[in-house]
């Protein structure tokens, strides 16, 4: 029970929805079936909606689901089946265009890696979230605790100051 109360669950899926996402996207463009491009798009797609919802974007999961898989991709499964022909059908992919796009993919690749990591945040961002979390409210309550202690002592000083002036009128009362 320890164990699962200390696993991340989340990671889990998001390793899951990211591994299935990619691997997907990656058979779209190696297969030459389009009905079977239109069907791993779709899972690729449906993964995507997953780590949307795995990051606490249920609307823009929601969105993904409904415009792209239910419609567009709907759309084009049946298209293609109802329309097929021969020569649509299986496409073939001529070498000089796989160079031309590895050429182009991995300048965007490099593209986007520059752009993620000149955001200072994302570069010294704290390797165990949950921890700096923790930390955090750790510390807050030490705060709280302390504010607590010092009204107390405040207060058994005020008590003190009373009790004092309580003991010198019944001394005066008492001479």
């Amino acid at each position: 029970m320890m164990l699962a109360a200390a696993f991340e669950w989340e990671s889990l899926f998001f390793v899951l929805f990211a591994l299935v996402a990619c691997v997907f996207a990656v058979a779209v463009v190696f297969t030459s079936n389009v009905v079977r491009m239109a069907f791993y798009l779709t899972l690729s797609l449906g993964s995507t909606a997953g780590l949307f919802f795995l990051a606490g974007a249920e609307f823009v999961g929601a969105m993904q689901l409904m415009i792209y898989v239910g419609g567009t991709l709907v759309l084009l499964i049946f298209g293609v089946m109802l329309t097929a022909q021969a020569r649509f059908v299986s496409m073939k992919t001529a070498g000089g265009e796989w160079v031309l796009a590895v050429i182009l993919g991995s300048g965007l690749l490099l593209l986007l890696v520059q752009a993620a990591m000149s955001v200072g945040d994302w570069r010294t961002a704290h390797p165990y979230p949950r921890l700096a979390r923790a930390a955090g409210q750790l510390g807050d309550a030490a705060e709280s605790l302390r504010e607590i202690a010092r009204q107390a002592n405040e207060a058994t000083a005020d008590d003190r100051g009373l009790n004092a002036g309580r003991v010198a009128r019944m001394s005066r009362q008492q001479a």
